[in-house]
């Protein structure tokens, strides 16, 4: 696959995770009204009375009818990511909007999904950016770089802390895992109660994450890789429902297959 389809493809998969966080927003936007359990009144406590003027902003930013045309005005400019493309304005328009929603809810809402992709939109803004002072293709270059190391970092320091933990070592650790999925504790006679399969599992992880990385000194073992991870975040889907956690890591995937080809092509 060549670099502007991945581009492409980046940005497509991109724009439909930036979709589905608006329609999780949405979904529970009552429960962020004043009356709500998630209420900004009660969230903003954390942030500092001073400078006067920021409180006074973000108060307005973050009442309900406001909050809400922020979170249509995001599903649009996702639209317009996955038909034409990131532009520069459209890119700085996404980066604001995340810090906002990062600001609204006190950090990532759900997790490493809010993470990822903010890492996939500064990559972008960063390759915008790039191209107005140089090239395009140092713009992606630099981007996707970003975005490809940040991902193969997460899944080796995430790799060398199960490591590191004697529970995943000896494979309990992951039917604790398991047993907190979507529909409750796994079956009594599930294969992952068994403590040969819990092991091996779990060390198939443990090497699959804290190797990872090694596709930067083997860039033709990328696709390999990345048919993995996407059975893996398959599989957190399926037993956990993380559903935007998936998309997510796919579209942060494509840059470290750009950037595999990339270092492929410079090395020779």
């Amino acid at each position: 696959m060549n670099g502007d389809m991945l581009v492409r493809c980046l940005e497509v998969l991109c724009g439909l995770s930036l979709l589905m966080q608006v329609a999780e927003f949405l979904r529970i936007a009552k429960s962020s009204d004043p009356q709500g359990v998630w209420s900004w009144p009660e969230q903003r406590a954390d942030i500092p009375t001073d400078p006067q003027w920021c409180r006074r902003l973000l108060d307005a930013l973050f009442q309900p009818q406001a909050y809400r045309a922020q979170l249509w005005l995001r599903a649009v400019l996702a639209l317009v990511l996955m038909i034409q493309g990131s532009s520069l304005l459209l890119m700085v328009a996404l980066f604001l909007g995340t810090l906002l929603l990062l600001v609204r809810w006190r950090g990532a809402f759900n997790g490493g999904s809010d993470f990822m992709t903010l890492v996939a939109v500064t990559g972008m803004l960063i390759a915008q950016t790039v191209a107005v002072w140089a090239d395009r293709g140092l713009g992606w270059a630099m981007g996707l770089s970003y975005i490809a190391i940040y991902t193969l970092s997460s899944y080796f320091v995430s790799g060398w802390i199960k490591l590191l933990q004697p529970e995943w070592r000896s494979g309990q650790a992951l039917t604790v895992f398991l047993n907190g999925g979507l529909y409750g504790p796994l079956p009594p006679k599930s294969l992952f109660r068994r403590p040969k399969v819990a092991l091996a599992s779990s060390w198939a992880f443990i090497l699959w994450e804290s190797v990872f990385p090694l596709v930067l000194l083997y860039p033709e073992w990328v696709v390999f890789f990345i048919c993995v991870a996407a059975g893996f975040h398959f599989l957190v889907f399926w037993f956990f429902g993380l559903n935007r956690f998936f998309w997510a890591w796919m579209t942060n995937l494509t840059a470290v297959w750009f950037f595999c080809g990339w270092l492929k092509s410079f090395w020779g």
